[in-house]
C-alpha cells in the first residue's frame, strides 16, 4: 500500500519528468543545435571548391580518398555548396598530406604485428578565391585510425578499410573544426 507522502512524492517526481520532457521539446524544435551551422563564415561565401590535395608521401592515390571524402563531407554539411571549378567558387578548399605512417600497436604470441595505427599528417585551408584571405587553417592537422589483421591478404583489405575510415574521419572532423572556427 502507498502511503499518502509516498504518492505526492511520485506525483511532483512525475510532474518535474513531464516539465523536462516539454522542455527538451521546446529546445530541440526551436532550432537549437549542437554542431555548429558555419555562422562563423561569411555569409556571402556560398559556394566551395574542393581542389587536389597534394600527396607528400609514399602512398599512391591516397589523396583520392581524402578529396572524395572532404566532397562528401562538405556535400552533408549543406554550409556551402559545391562548385564545379574554382573559377565559379567562392571559396577554395585545398591542401597536402604531409605524411601517412604506419606503426605497430600490438603483437600477437609469434611476436608478429597484429595490429597498426595509421597516422595522417595534413595541411589544410580555405581560402576566400577573390581575395586570397584565409578563412580557416589548420597546418599539422593530426588524424589516426587503428586496424588489426591475421594474414597478408587481410592485413591488406583491412589496411584500405582503415584508409578509408580515416579519410571519412578526418574530413568530418576538420568540416567541424572549419565550421566552428577552430
Amino acid at each position: 500500500m502507498i502511503s499518502e507522502r509516498d504518492r505526492k512524492y511520485y506525483g511532483k517526481t512525475l510532474l518535474l519528468m513531464g516539465f523536462l520532457a516539454i522542455q527538451m521539446l521546446f529546445i530541440t524544435g526551436c532550432g537549437y543545435r549542437v554542431t555548429p551551422g558555419g555562422e562563423y563564415i561569411d555569409k556571402s561565401i556560398q559556394t566551395v571548391f574542393i581542389d587536389n590535395l597534394a600527396n607528400r608521401t609514399s602512398e599512391a592515390n591516397i589523396e583520392n580518398f581524402f578529396r572524395s571524402a572532404f566532397i562528401d563531407q562538405f556535400i552533408r554539411g549543406r554550409r556551402l555548396k559545391l562548385a564545379d571549378s574554382r573559377e565559379a567558387a567562392d571559396a577554395v578548399f585545398k591542401g597536402s598530406i604531409e605524411t601517412l605512417l604506419t606503426a605497430p600497436l600490438s603483437y600477437n604470441k609469434d611476436n608478429l604485428a597484429a595490429e597498426d595505427r595509421i597516422t595522417a599528417t595534413m595541411d589544410l585551408v580555405l581560402e576566400e578565391r577573390g581575395t586570397g584571405k584565409i578563412i580557416w587553417a589548420d597546418k599539422g592537422f593530426v588524424a589516426t585510425q587503428d586496424y588489426t589483421f591475421t594474414g597478408l591478404i587481410a592485413r591488406e583489405k583491412n589496411r584500405n578499410a582503415a584508409l578509408i575510415k580515416l579519410s571519412n574521419d578526418s574530413a568530418e572532423k576538420a568540416y567541424r573544426l572549419m565550421m566552428s572556427g577552430f
